[in-house]
């Protein structure tokens, strides 16, 4: 009998636990922070399922696209999720991991999944380029601009 009271007594705290933290909103914050998790969970499961030689290499195209992806969203968590005006290029990237990692391991392999991997890793890196420099191409210009003037004026009577 005494133990049945314990455990009662230990299973009660707890749920008097879990209700006053869900009501001070810790699960919420946990939510909002860590949902990229379920993003990421079965992008490595399908990896997982991949070499323990459950399923087909196939499912390393998802399973890249979902790691990449759940890293990304991780990011935009961190940072705010204004930085995905910069970011949205990984979602291509995504693509190219995955069928990189099809093309890697699968029996056949077929040149035709490299090249579109390799095309579309370069388009990712394009469009993150051009985003970087249609938004911060300005200041770049500004300095540049900034240390030629002042080259060209401090320089030692060197004449153009």
């Amino acid at each position: 009998m005494p133990n049945n009271k314990y455990s009662a007594g230990i299973i009660m705290l707890l749920a008097g636990l879990v209700i006053l933290l869900g009501k001070l909103g810790v699960f919420t914050f946990l939510g909002t922070i860590f949902w990229p998790l379920l993003v990421l969970i079965p992008g490595i499961l399908l990896h997982v399922l991949y070499f323990g030689r459950l399923l087909p290499a196939v499912v390393l195209v998802p399973g890249g696209m979902l790691v990449v992806y759940a890293l990304m969203f991780i990011i935009c968590n961190i940072f705010g999720w204004s930085s995905m005006k910069y970011l949205w290029p990984l979602f291509i990237f995504g693509i190219a991991a995955g069928l990189y990692e099809y093309y890697m391991f699968s029996s056949t392999k077929q040149r035709k999944l490299l090249m579109a991997s390799i095309w579309l890793a370069a388009a990712s890196v394009l469009f993150l380029i051009l985003v970087l420099m249609w938004s911060w191409g300005i200041y770049i210009i500004a300095a540049l601009l900034i240390g030629a003037g002042a080259f060209m004026t401090l320089g030692k009577g060197k004449r153009w």
